[in-house]
């Protein structure tokens, strides 16, 4: 459809990174480096165009229309961290943004239809981070059919391999990926994120 509802607000400015830092969660990384990356979900934009044609925009009151604005911001984000990387540079996703929104929108002075997703640190880093082991490879690559018979095994023997990575670098408060995941999954951990994507109109009905 090319609907293109992805845009990016480039931050340099050292006060609004700290300030972007502090929404997220006092992230000191995020004013260290020397640009921060936002990824806005924008159907202002397409709204815009759409009226220009002669209609009114409906999709971004709909499930499928927020489905929709998530992925390609996520592809966006995807094509900018390999990007950065190809010129030698790195990057650290952060999905903190959505911690306060109302206050992300107002300092980035968002307008209605749009919503700050994801962030993205871009820098040198000074010694780079001990690799995380991930879950096996069978737990997430299905073949013809979704095979969930692999699973409750595949996350305990990760549950070890991470916990040996733990003792490995020396972080003695590392938890089993279960527990860790239960901490957040548990709750709605950005309670905030409705009433502000509410307020900016993108929730609806459809």
């Amino acid at each position: 459809m090319n609907g293109q509802q992805v845009s990016v607000v480039v931050v340099q400015d050292a006060a609004r990174r700290a300030r972007i830092a502090e929404l997220a969660g006092d992230q000191a990384w995020i004013a260290r480096a020397p640009v921060f990356l936002a990824v806005i979900m924008d159907f202002h934009k397409t709204a815009l165009a759409i009226g220009m044609a002669g209609r009114q925009q409906l999709i971004h009151e709909s499930v499928e229309g927020l489905l929709m604005g998530g992925v390609d911001c996520g592809i966006a984000l995807g094509h900018m961290m390999t990007a950065a990387r190809s010129l030698g540079l790195d990057v650290v996703p952060i999905g903190g943004i959505r911690r306060n929104p109302q206050a992300m929108i107002e300092l980035l002075q968002l307008p209605d239809k749009t919503f700050p997703l994801v962030g993205l640190c871009v820098g040198h880093i000074d010694q780079a981070a001990a690799q995380k082991p991930r879950l096996p490879e069978y737990t997430f690559r299905h073949d013809e059919r979704y095979d969930a018979s692999r699973l409750a095994g595949g996350i305990a023997e990760y549950d070890h391999t991470l916990m040996q990575h733990w003792q490995k670098i020396g972080q003695s408060d590392g938890l089993p990926w279960t527990s860790n995941l239960a901490r957040s999954y548990a709750r709605v951990y950005y309670p905030d994120v409705r009433p502000a994507a509410a307020s900016q109109g993108l929730l609806g009905d459809k």
